[in-house]
């Protein structure tokens, strides 16, 4: 492969992206039309859509000269980050931006949600800013972070925003772009708390996707430009950083597609990071369910026992993807003291225990009910189980019936030698074959009720969350079926 498609290939955003996600970033309504990348096999195809395409369809669509360009981690044309976790109303979310050339640029915030379908809302614009080309990130040990850059521009979050999940959306006066995802929480309550995979997301940036300097958790480059596996990976990584590529996380369209789905049917929902669990921001008791809308692999001791200690409290769980909770972590303050930005997995390499929950006596199916089980490299149908239970009831689905394509991506199943939680009623859903390698698998989803009363779900696949809101993957019975579950779990059932 010529240095010339390695290098388009880093800018793309996706080298290390496309054979893990199938259902990409998801559309989001102001990026639709304009943005394309290379794939791991090095076609062009837009960067909203799936990454194996029907067949027949066009694998390289009609390209558009006109209208605002990604940015890309080489050139660096405009990047940007957040200093700040989530913030509430009242105060303030900081902003460091590169851009090189230097020139003027602004910042459109928009809120995610369903808005008559547009499926975001441009809350503000700032004003004109002087954009300046910082300092390359600095990297030791493969720790990136670019925790020197100057202050761009600081966000004073008005009392009357709603809170949410946002993305700032950063131009350049010459066209290009980029963005930087952020959440507004407060305290008040509500029925569900979504909480955002943030600490997932940091595992998995890349940033910067540059063939030299960048690293995740997964990937690192070495001295030829070559993409190394996890062995070489880093250790720690920065939240100090901006998103690969388009500035956006990876699976970030799965958390986005709930909102959609639930704002659109009124949902009572409250909103908060991963690291707000972490940090004790928030008392998960105030709500009668958590729901964890995405992949969300990466978990700290204190996420986990917040967790548990709200559904002992009564608080329902809805986890709706899969490889749930599969690695332990820790998070550590930054060199200048602000807590929470480094994110900390050792993985199998160094002295000490495995950072697998499994492999520490503390197994995912303690909470989950059931567990991660592998990939799915081809998409397979979600066959129904237990099809007179009230989570299928009005759904249309009958015993055995596949709904297309739902078990993908990854996927969790019983495991019978691994100990379960302690359960008033537990049961099976769906049980779906599938084939890895060759090898006959399952898929299966999870629902229990705990002594506390409190119900704990889990789909055990990549693909819920798209199928409630993801254009091409909307499931009606999938609609049908989370509907019923949270409305039960708003009403105390």
């Amino acid at each position: 492969m010529g240095s010339e498609q390695q290098i388009r290939r880093w800018e793309s955003g996706a080298l290390a992206h496309a054979v893990s996600d199938p259902f990409g970033q998801g559309p989001l309504p102001w990026l639709r039309g304009s943005e394309n990348y290379f794939d791991d096999t090095g076609h062009v195809v837009p960067w909203y859509v799936d990454h194996a395409p029907a067949p027949g369809a066009a694998m390289v669509p009609a390209p558009r000269i006109s209208g605002p360009r990604t940015s890309d981690d080489v050139h660096r044309q405009i990047k940007g980050f957040t200093s700040t976790g989530a913030a509430a109303p009242g105060e303030s979310i900081d902003f460091h931006v590169t851009v090189d050339p230097p020139q003027e640029f602004s910042i459109d915030i928009y809120r995610i949600g369903h808005y008559g379908g547009d499926g975001a809302s441009k809350i503000t614009t700032s004003p004109r800013l002087s954009g300046i080309t910082q300092l390359p990130p600095l990297a030791a040990d493969r720790t990136v972070s670019c925790h020197h850059w100057w202050l761009s521009w600081r966000l004073h979050i008005p009392s009357y925003w709603h809170i949410g999940a946002y993305v700032g959306v950063l131009t350049t006066a010459d066209g290009h772009r980029s963005h930087v995802p952020f959440t507004v929480r407060d305290n008040h309550p509500a029925d569900l708390l979504l909480v955002l995979p943030d600490v997932t997301w940091q595992a998995y940036n890349l940033y910067p996707e540059d063939g030299r300097t960048g690293a995740s958790l997964y990937h690192a480059w070495d001295e030829d430009g070559r993409l190394l596996g996890e062995e070489d990976a880093a250790v720690t990584v920065s939240f100090d950083r901006p998103y690969a590529g388009a500035g956006l996380p990876l699976h970030v369209g799965h958390a986005y597609d709930f909102i959609r789905w639930a704002e659109r049917y009124g949902y009572d929902l409250a909103y908060a990071d991963t690291r707000d669990l972490h940090a004790g921001h928030i008392d998960p008791t105030r709500y009668r369910g958590l729901v964890f809308p995405g992949h969300d692999e990466y978990w700290s001791v204190p996420m986990r026992r917040t967790t548990e200690l709200a559904k002992e409290n009564g608080t329902s769980l809805v986890f709706l993807s899969a490889n749930t909770m599969y690695w332990q972590v820790e998070l550590s303050p930054s060199p200048s003291g602000v807590p929470d930005r480094l994110l900390t997995c050792r993985k199998r390499r160094g002295p000490g225990k495995s950072a697998l929950w499994r492999e520490i006596d503390r197994p995912e199916q303690q909470l989950l009910g059931i567990q991660y089980a592998g990939r799915v490299p081809e998409p397979s149908p979600l066959v129904v189980r237990h099809a007179d239970h009230w989570l299928w009831e009005a759904t249309g689905a009958y015993e055995g019936d596949e709904i297309t394509g739902l078990v993908a991506g990854e996927a969790d199943r019983y495991f019978p030698r691994a100990p379960l939680p302690e359960t008033e009623s537990r049961v099976l859903l769906a049980h779906s074959p599938y084939r890895e390698g060759g090898l006959l698998r399952h898929q299966e989803t999870s629902l229990y009720r705990a002594p506390s009363g409190a119900l704990v779900f889990a789909s055990g696949t990549f693909a819920w969350s798209p199928a409630l809101d993801r254009p091409g993957h909307v499931d009606t019975r999938i609609q049908r079926a989370t509907a019923n579950l949270l409305d039960r779990i708003c009403k105390r059932d």
